[in-house]
């Protein structure tokens, strides 16, 4: 055998085993409650989320049943800083997630840990809803705050565009990761005696219970 014939049949003895060799399953997508359960730092598609700290198991986070909405008076821009204070001092006055003007979500906070948001569910005269169900009730100890930022110097300014189309993916996602009903999902104003100038949060609490996403569906 001439030796161009021998570098033949060795090249073809070398790629016939890689023929056999069948390509591997392509994982399957998780799903939306998948993904919203996982640990680490999952991505939604079309929303960005910040992690400054990583998720764990759902199931060893604390025992969160509420999401409040809250809107600070915090300039463009802000949201980026205020998480970073906030993760530095998980309990201290704020919220475990910040919504920046352009849709960028922060997740300042560890999800065992329990900022100090709210006051106590105060209000009791059932201005916007039926507060028999929150008075004293819908608190920090079970309550997720989301924060808003940009209403700054106007406090009346509503949330941006892309403020809300990031909002409706988020509380979906929160609402798969911790099991939360839509009617649990409540503006600041709704549950407590807030600033008259403007509803705090009543915009953005209105268009997510009237998404009506039932976790688990």
């Amino acid at each position: 055998m001439g030796l161009t014939s021998y570098l033949r049949v060795a090249c073809l003895a070398m790629l016939a085993p890689l023929a056999t060799v069948e390509p591997a399953a392509a994982e399957p997508a998780k799903t939306f409650r998948e993904l919203a359960r996982s640990s680490g730092e999952p991505q939604v598609p079309d929303l960005k989320i910040v992690y400054l700290q990583p998720l764990g198991n759902p199931a060893d986070a604390n025992r969160w049943q509420n999401i409040i909405v809250h809107q600070t008076e915090g300039p463009v821009g802000s949201a980026r800083s205020m998480a970073q204070a906030q993760a530095k001092n998980p309990t201290k006055r704020g919220v475990m997630l910040w919504v920046e003007t352009d849709g960028t979500v922060y997740w300042a906070t560890a999800e065992t840990a329990i900022p100090t948001h709210g006051d106590g569910a105060n209000r009791n005269d059932n201005k916007y809803i039926d507060n028999a169900k929150t008075y004293r009730r819908v608190i920090k100890t079970n309550s997720i705050g989301v924060e808003f930022v940009g209403n700054y110097p106007d406090v009346a300014k509503p949330a941006t565009p892309e403020q809300e189309r990031a909002w409706l993916i988020l509380a979906r996602f929160l609402q798969e990761r911790y099991d939360i009903a839509p009617e649990n999902i409540y503006a600041h104003n709704w549950i407590d005696f807030k600033d008259r100038r403007y509803c705090e949060g009543c915009d953005l609490a209105t268009l997510a219970r009237k998404l009506g996403h039932a976790p688990g569906k």
